[in-house]
């Protein structure tokens, strides 16, 4: 008997893509990275894949190649790649990368060089966000530069790309503002003869809810997995990842007694304490104590005490709640059980950090819906 499992429901992840897929014309790239949201990187593009998409995405070189290590043949775009990495492998197995400076593009013009082959990549502007990205003013430098590498059979531009500031919140200013920026830059990539296969900025929020800004291509992340990025809408998602354990004890305590590190909670009564084993070396948020919401039998707790390394105190009152008996901390909420965005909103944060911190090697990941051969 499995004593905490995070359990990943590959189905969903395929019924995800195929509605994100069926409310746009263009490509969808499955972003993939930080082993899928926690939820498993291979398997998920997988399911995604299955379920629509015709690309993937990641943030490292080292993400890109396990995909390519596992047998997954689709495109993949590998976006954040620092000085010195071993690019020549990214184009030995034709992974795309991302270039947002002149810098940046030598170095896969000196990797393509070495293997031989053009690389595959994708120019990124900065809209307004003001991370990864050319400015307006270091745009044209990177579009001359790789006008001539183009030229020089190096490589071949498959994208012009940005991302979104705050498309979470529909409606607000920013959107505009850079959709507009954008146009600007692919103009000034069209000057210098760059005319890219792909143009791509909507992100989860901007695939459901600003079909302007699809382009050839959108990029969903925590969608795919089932959690919406817009605060009190769903769009129909299911959410794929379940994070539960067994009541390992149960014992009697009177009034009046702390419970957990410092005694920050207090009992108010006879009551039974329960023993989760799951803590912040699991993924659960230290910032879950005294607030974090875990349910047992289908009734709603609430952890008592400060979250430990390695489990968290439920103070059950007079309820049957015995050993081995099955807390959820979050799920898809069919049962009445916390979401992951019932976790986010207790401890305020966002859904895309529950997920991503479960996984933890430690609990077992455990995927239903896998499909073999």
């Amino acid at each position: 008997m499995w004593q905490a499992e995070v359990l990943v429901d590959l189905d969903a992840i395929r019924s995800n893509v195929t509605k994100l897929r069926a409310a746009t014309t263009a490509q969808v790239m499955a972003v993939v990275k930080a082993d899928g949201y926690g939820h498993g990187a291979v398997p998920c593009a997988r399911a995604a894949l299955e379920g629509g998409a015709t690309w993937l995405g990641v943030c490292t070189l080292a993400e890109a190649l396990e995909l390519r290590a596992a047998g997954i043949e689709a495109p993949v775009l590998a976006w954040l790649i620092g000085p010195g990495q071993p690019l020549h492998q990214a184009i030995e197995a034709d992974v795309d990368l991302s270039a947002a400076g002149v810098d940046q593009l030598a170095e896969i013009v000196t990797a393509a060089t070495v293997v031989g082959e053009p690389a595959r990549v994708h120019l990124k502007i900065d809209t307004g966000l003001h991370r990864n990205g050319a400015t307006a003013q270091t745009w044209p430098a990177l579009l001359e530069a790789a006008a001539k590498a183009e030229a020089d059979g190096l490589i071949e531009v498959i994208g012009v790309w940005s991302h979104f500031v705050y498309a979470d919140a529909p409606g607000h200013e920013t959107i505009d503002q850079q959709l507009v920026a954008f146009g600007e830059a692919l103009d000034v990539a069209e000057s210098f003869g760059i005319t890219p296969q792909l143009r791509h900025i909507a992100n989860s929020a901007a695939t459901l809810t600003r079909t302007d800004a699809h382009f050839d291509l959108v990029r969903p992340g925590i969608a795919v997995y089932g959690l919406s990025p817009i605060a009190g809408e769903t769009f129909g998602l299911r959410p794929a990842m379940t994070a539960h354990a067994r009541v390992l004890l149960t014992k009697q305590v009177g009034p009046d007694e702390g419970v957990s590190y410092g005694h920050t909670y207090q009992t108010r009564s006879d009551t039974t304490l329960a023993l989760v084993p799951l803590g912040y070396a699991d993924g659960v948020p230290r910032a879950a104590s005294n607030v974090g919401p875990i349910a047992v039998n289908g009734k709603r707790y609430t952890i008592a005490g400060r979250v430990c390394m390695d489990q968290v105190m439920l103070d059950c009152g007079d309820d049957g709640v015995h050993p081995g008996d099955e807390a959820i901390l979050f799920g898809p909420g069919d049962r009445g059980e916390p979401t992951a965005t019932d976790w986010a909103d207790a401890i305020g944060t966002i859904n895309y950090e529950i997920v991503t911190r479960f996984g933890s090697g430690r609990v077992p990941r455990t995927f239903a819906g896998e499909r073999h051969g």
